[in-house]
């Protein structure tokens, strides 16, 4: 196995556990990315929707916005010196509020919640008395038309500057998605890829070269045992020739004694016949 596809390791059992429990935490972080990044595309996707709506909604929104403009302009005259005089206090304000999303935080820009309701009372009333107050602004002429007519146009301008913030706060909303979604991505596919199979080829070598260590000693016990049984087979045959040889002794003294007792009772017999 070639060592570029794996860790640097020792053959050991401490080491097979280590990479074990690397094993499982690289799987299991692979797991939870593979998830993370499924919620970022789900939310990419539908942040991304948003966006191309809010950007088509955006160019009759500024289009219509300039009209009422025009034609506040047209009835009451320039009205830029009144409306530099009313710019005393901010007319418009917004919160940050930061979202998770997976573990990655979100800016979006949102109006105050006085605000909200405020502007959505102004959107039910002025969707209620939408067709009286343009029956009256066609047939209403000359300078009691111009109040009206600046009303409604800081109404759309309003509307389009809430709209130009939905629009920045998607905007950063589906770069900060895409950047987390590209980082989540490599390193899924780094563990995927890399991590994983690397761990899995230095499990493989850890073992197999564990196997071989374990054939090498039952082989050498083998080995051990065979040259065992030699000597114990050596030494017994020894300890045979030792015991035959002091038999033989033995049985060649006793027969020396048989024949000294013979001839020593031949000898007494003799002196016997003499007398």
């Amino acid at each position: 196995m070639s060592s570029t596809n794996r860790y640097p390791a020792l053959p050991s059992r401490m080491s097979l556990i280590a990479f074990k429990t690397r094993l499982k935490g690289a799987q299991k972080g692979h797991s939870l990315l593979k998830k993370k990044a499924d919620a970022l595309s789900l939310r990419y996707r539908a942040v991304m929707g948003d966006l191309r709506n809010a950007k088509l909604e955006m160019a009759d929104q500024i289009k219509d916005s300039y009209f009422t403009i025009t034609q506040a302009q047209f009835i009451a005259g320039d009205i830029s010196l009144a409306v530099q005089e009313s710019l005393k206090i901010p007319t418009y304000t917004m919160k940050l509020r930061v979202e998770n999303i997976a573990g990655v935080q979100i800016p979006s820009f949102r109006p105050p919640e006085d605000a909200v309701e405020e502007e959505a009372e102004q959107v039910a009333g002025h969707g209620a008395a939408q067709g009286e107050t343009k029956a009256k602004t066609a047939s209403v002429a000359g300078l009691g038309k111009g109040g009206e007519q600046i009303k409604e146009a800081y109404t759309a301008f309003r509307d389009t500057l809430s709209l130009m913030v939905r629009i920045a706060s998607l905007q950063t909303s589906w770069v900060t998605l895409d950047i987390a979604q590209k980082v989540t991505n490599r390193r899924v596919n780094a563990l995927e890829k890399v991590v994983i199979p690397r761990v899995e080829n230095t499990l493989n070598y850890i073992t197999s070269e564990l196997d071989e260590q374990e054939r090498e000693e039952f082989f050498r016990l083998k080995m051990v045992q065979k040259k065992k049984k030699v000597i114990a087979a050596a030494q017994q045959a020894e300890r045979n020739r030792i015991k035959a040889n002091a038999e033989a002794v033995k049985e060649a003294e006793k027969v020396s004694r048989n024949a000294l007792k013979r001839e020593t009772a031949g000898a007494v017999d003799d002196a016997e016949l003499v007398v």
